[in-house]
């Protein structure tokens, strides 16, 4: 499944109207970039709530530096949005230097492109600047943005099963910072038969399963129910099922896979 460029995303989580219908449409259609956009918002949530906390120690110039270089900006996006030089060690920014970063408007006005092309080319610099935003405040935007972003928790490849020759996949396990977590899978079945496929956590022992959902495309995100204990439902199953009204496992697997945590 492809996914919308962090551009868009980013823009749409300032504020921006920048989402077609189809973008808004595959918003609503997958997880993976419903969760991306959610956590960005409310990256900028926080910046824009710490603007009057009152004076902040100014971080060193090289914090800047180095989420510039995480974020492979150009030396124009470096330059529009580098905090100002600031000439009390330690003192805050000025409030309006940082609320509004300064462009050359008469240089904004000269490019025409179409809308999507200007607003993919201004989303750069507009991310960039509610990082620097937050750096000026002294939140440790950085880190914040790390601490937001879900941690890989546990993986497994999962291989194919004797009737499934060729198909493979993967899964990969996230925690949120709110402790849920969610699984995300991937599968290959170029020989796959007509039905529809369903992604499970079975147990070690097979004594037990739960149904995640069914997987639409080749890739999909799961919540992992609230009280499954993925130290016991360490299997990962994506299984070929018919078109019966039967919510039960059909028994056919396409592939399947043990997590392995850290």
């Amino acid at each position: 499944m492809s996914h919308l460029e962090p551009e868009i995303l980013a823009l749409m989580a300032m504020g921006e109207s920048v989402a077609s219908a189809e973008d808004r449409a595959h918003i609503e259609d997958c997880p993976g970039c419903r969760s991306e956009l959610s956590l960005l918002r409310h990256a900028v949530t926080v910046g824009r709530a710490t603007i009057d906390v009152g004076e902040l120690e100014t971080p060193d110039a090289a914090v800047w530096s180095r989420i510039a270089d995480e974020l492979r900006l150009s030396d124009e996006a470096r330059a529009v949005v580098a905090p100002p030089a600031v000439g009390v060690p330690g003192s805050a920014p000025p409030r309006d230097t940082l609320s509004t970063p300064v462009v050359d408007t008469a240089t904004r006005r000269s490019r025409r492109p179409s809308t999507r092309r200007r607003s993919a080319s201004r989303a750069s610099w507009v991310l960039a600047a509610s990082l620097a935003l937050l750096v000026g405040l002294g939140v440790g935007s950085w880190a914040l943005v790390r601490q937001l972003a879900p941690t890989p928790i546990a993986q497994a490849a999962l291989e194919a099963l004797p009737d499934h020759p060729g198909a493979s996949g993967s899964a990969v396990v996230d925690r949120d910072r709110e402790g849920s977590d969610t699984v995300t899978v991937t599968l290959d079945a170029p020989n796959d038969p007509n039905g529809y496929h369903e992604v499970w956590l079975i147990t070690a022992d097979a004594s037990a399963l739960v149904s995640l959902g069914v997987l639409a495309g080749s890739e999909g995100t799961f919540t992992i129910p609230a009280g499954v204990d993925l130290n016991e439902y360490r299997l990962v199953d994506i299984s070929d099922e018919p078109v019966d009204g039967d919510p039960t496992h059909s028994g056919d697997s396409i592939v399947r896979g043990q997590l392995a945590f850290g």
